[in-house]
């Protein structure tokens, strides 16, 4: 099982990767896309689907503060049919709220990444594995039976 993780942006898609055991998530890259020419990265997503034999999508839900839906949820929903639609794969959603700041965090303090240009050429990629990791972990976690 290897599942790709997306932080769908208006202007990127951040990409992360599962391990085979749907355990950690990688970054991968960041595809640039462009709604205006119905540009949405599907050439780059089907790469890697093929190349990692990738089983589904988690997509990142960026829902406000207060748990509503707002532009982003409709946009994160958009692309997400658009990916069932063209690979037949199941997709997931994930709850994405502050996992950019998360993202910023952890390139700052953890990759010690103080460069604002550097942490943007990879802030995408991060909060894509934050939306993965969260997910497999939720996911072993309801499996597991365990509330930790």
């Amino acid at each position: 099982m290897r599942l790709l993780g997306l932080d769908v942006g208006s202007k990127t898609v951040g990409v992360a990767i599962s391990d085979e055991l749907g355990l950690t998530a990688q970054k991968l890259e960041t595809i640039s896309i462009d709604e205006t020419r119905h540009n949405f990265g599907m050439k780059a997503i089907k790469k890697l689907v093929r190349e990692y034999d990738v089983t589904g999508f988690v997509l990142g839900l960026p829902k406000n503060m207060d748990g509503s839906d707002g532009v982003s949820v409709s946009r994160s929903k958009n692309y997400g049919k658009r990916l069932e639609d063209k690979f037949s794969l199941p997709v997931a959603y994930s709850d994405e709220r502050l996992t950019t700041i998360e993202a910023d965090r952890v390139l700052i303090e953890e990759a010690e990444i103080h460069d604002r240009k550097k942490r943007k050429e990879v802030i995408d990629q991060m909060a894509a594995v934050l939306i993965l990791q969260n997910y497999l972990d939720l996911k072993r976690r309801n499996t597991d039976g365990s509330n930790n």
